[in-house]
C-alpha cells in the first residue's frame, strides 16, 4: 500500500462526500494504492450512513461520542495498525473532511517524499474555495505571538511584524520550503517517521495539536516541508463553526496548554489571564452595545458565548 488516509468527521456529510470523491479521483490519477479510514465522531447528520452506502471501500470507524480531532485521529491510527505488517502503507495522510484534493496532489506529495528521505512530514498549498491561497505555513510561536494571534490585539494590529513572521509572510507562498509546522487540514507523514513521533497528544481536544506534533517531529530530526506544487481546497472550520463558544474555548485553551508544555507554567498562566481579560472586555463591549439597543439579538448571543468562555477558565477539558 502506498498511502493510508485518515479523516475525522463531525457533521459535515456533504463536504465529506466531496472529499472522499476527490481522494478517489486523485489516487486514480496518480496510480496510488490507497486505503481510507473515516472516523465519525458521533455525527447526527447521516455522515456514517452516507459513507456506508456510497463508499463501501472506505473503512468506517464509528465513535459513540465526539472524541475531538486528536483522539479521533489516534483512533484511526489504531485501526490502521490492525492491518498486517506487510499491508501497512509507506505514508499516512491526515485529512480534514472539509477539503478537496486537487488533481494528482496525492501522487505529487508521495513522489516528493520518495525523493527526500530526510523529510518526515509534508503539506500541500491550501486554497480557499475561491482559489486564493490560505496561509498554512508557520514558524514556531513566541509568547508575543500568543498574545497577538486571534485576540483583540490582532484586531487592532493586523499587519504587525510579529504576525508576518509567524505566518511566514516574508517568503513567497509559491516557493517549496522547509517550515517549522503546517496547518493540520492536510498532513502527509512517512510511516517510519510516524512510528517515532507517535500519535497526537490527546491533551489537545482540537487546535495546536499539529503544532505540537510537528514540533515533536522536528525534535527527532525530521524535516517538515511545504509543497505548493500539490494543492488542496479547504473550506475551513465547517465542523467547529457549528459550536462557536466551544471553538473559542478549545482554540485558546489549547494555546495555553502548548505554552505550558514548552514554555513553562508561569508563561502559560500569564497568557491565560490575559486571554480571559480580553473576553471580559469583549463581553462588556457587547453589553454596552446591547444597552444602546444596537442589534440586541446578536449582542446577546455574543455575550452568552463570551460568558461560556469565561466560565471555562480556558483550561483544557482533558
Amino acid at each position: 500500500m502506498d498511502l493510508a488516509v485518515i479523516i475525522v468527521n463531525w457533521n459535515v456529510r456533504d463536504l465529506l462526500r466531496r472529499c472522499l470523491a476527490s481522494l478517489d479521483d486523485s489516487a486514480r490519477r496518480g496510480g496510488l494504492a490507497t486505503a481510507v479510514i473515516v472516523v465519525d465522531n458521533a455525527s447526527h447528520d447521516g455522515s456514517a450512513e452516507m459513507v456506508k452506502a456510497e463508499f463501501p471501500g472506505v473503512r468506517l470507524v464509528a465513535s459513540e461520542r465526539n472524541l475531538g480531532f486528536t483522539a479521533g485521529n489516534n483512533l484511526g491510527l489504531r485501526a490502521l495498525f490492525e492491518y498486517p505488517e506487510n499491508d501497512l502503507p509507506r505514508y499516512v495522510l491526515f485529512l480534514n473532511p472539509d477539503t478537496e484534493v486537487v488533481g494528482d496532489a496525492l501522487a505529487t506529495m508521495v513522489r516528493y517524499l520518495d525523493a527526500h528521505p530526510a523529510v518526515g512530514v509534508i503539506g500541500p498549498q491550501l486554497r480557499y474555495p475561491d482559489g486564493t491561497v490560505q496561509p498554512s505555513r508557520r514558524r514556531f510561536p513566541t509568547l508575543a505571538t500568543a498574545f497577538l494571534e486571534s485576540t483583540l490585539l490582532q484586531r487592532s494590529w493586523p499587519r504587525s511584524g510579529i504576525q508576518r513572521r509567524y505566518y511566514v509572510a516574508d517568503v513567497a507562498d509559491d516557493a517549496e520550503q522547509e517550515v517549522d509546522w503546517l496547518v493540520g487540514a492536510c498532513l502527509m507523514v512517512r510511516r517510519t517517521a510516524l512510528t517515532e513521533i507517535g500519535g497526537f497528544d490527546e491533551g489537545f481536544f482540537m487546535y495546536s495539536e499539529e503544532l505540537d506534533w510537528c514540533r515533536r517531529a522536528k525534535a527527532l530530526g525530521w524535516r517538515v516541508a511545504y509543497l505548493p506544487a500539490a494543492q488542496v481546497l479547504h473550506y475551513e472550520g465547517k465542523s467547529s463553526e457549528q459550536v462557536i463558544p466551544a471553538r473559542h474555548i478549545h482554540f485558546q485553551a489549547s494555546k495555553v496548554r502548548y505554552f505550558h508544555k514548552y514554555h513553562g507554567w508561569l508563561a502559560a498562566e500569564i497568557l491565560r489571564l490575559f486571554l480571559l481579560a480580553t473576553y471580559v472586555f469583549q463581553w462588556g463591549e457587547e453589553g454596552v452595545k446591547w444597552s444602546l439597543g444596537h442589534k440586541r439579538a446578536l449582542r446577546a448571543e455574543r455575550m452568552r458565548a463570551y460568558g461560556q468562555v469565561l466560565r471555562s477558565g480556558l483550561r483544557s477539558p482533558r
